[in-house]
């Protein structure tokens, strides 16, 4: 068995469905507006917009800011895009928060309490404290600590994140897993020393499309279907 001590996770796509929440939210919000949008496209456009944001705190081109903020700044300009004129600024922060209340995948909750039983667990995401409160109260993720990208003031995948929140857990990198989607993400926190999960979530993007390919086998420490089988890879 892999001897490790705290389990972090991703979020966005490994924890919990952003594609098909924001979609179903954003429908019948919009209904109730009377806002007629191709939502699945707004949805993708804002998703796709995302690491860009990031890259742009990272490079040191914008100042810091949380997700919520840059979120803010893609969804004005996609809108101003995509010729969508009936959103106030109310409506923009209602839409911006949605992000705090995705659904989980069905596996997610009933398998992270099975990891907690012999893990500490916690997330790590580029989401912000404040968010992920939000999320873990709304959909009862379990967790024993918050891990936002506003506690380093750095966004995945700076090194900071991973060895940071290793070193709060006071834990060694090689003692700290990271449980994500995005092999992209677990690379990252390879090359600090952590060990990885690939976890598959086929349909974060949407049935069929693909923005990260399929890791190779044994390229991460695991690779499963879900956190229900990751526990069980890890006796919980």
């Amino acid at each position: 068995m892999i001897a490790v001590r705290a389990l972090l996770f991703d979020t966005f796509g490994t924890v919990v469905d952003w594609r098909g929440g924001l979609i179903s939210r954003l429908d019948e919000w919009g209904r109730s507006r009377g806002i007629a949008a191709d939502w699945p496209k707004i949805v993708d456009a804002w998703r796709m917009a995302y690491p860009s944001s990031l890259r742009r705190v990272r490079t040191g081109e914008r100042d810091w800011a949380v997700l919520d903020v840059l979120q803010r700044e893609s969804l004005l300009k996609l809108a101003l895009e995509l010729g969508i004129t009936q959103l106030d600024d109310p409506a923009v922060d209602e839409m911006v928060r949605m992000w705090h209340e995705l659904p989980a995948w069905p596996d997610s909750v009933a398998g992270l309490h099975r990891l907690r039983t012999r893990y500490v667990i916690a997330p790590l995401s580029n989401g912000h404290v404040a968010l992920l409160v939000r999320m873990a109260k709304t959909v009862g993720l379990p967790w024993d600590a918050i891990f936002g990208a506003d506690v380093f003031r750095h966004y995945k995948p700076d090194p900071e994140t991973y060895l940071g929140a290793a070193g709060l857990l006071g834990c060694q990198p090689h003692e700290v897993m990271l449980v994500a989607s995005h092999p992209s993400d677990l690379d990252a926190a390879a090359k600090c020393g952590l060990r990885t999960c690939y976890v598959s979530r086929p349909l974060e993007y949407g049935a069929g499309r693909v923005i990260e390919a399929t890791p190779e086998p044994r390229r991460f420490d695991l690779m499963v279907a879900g956190l229900d089988e990751l526990a069980s890879a890890l006796a919980c």
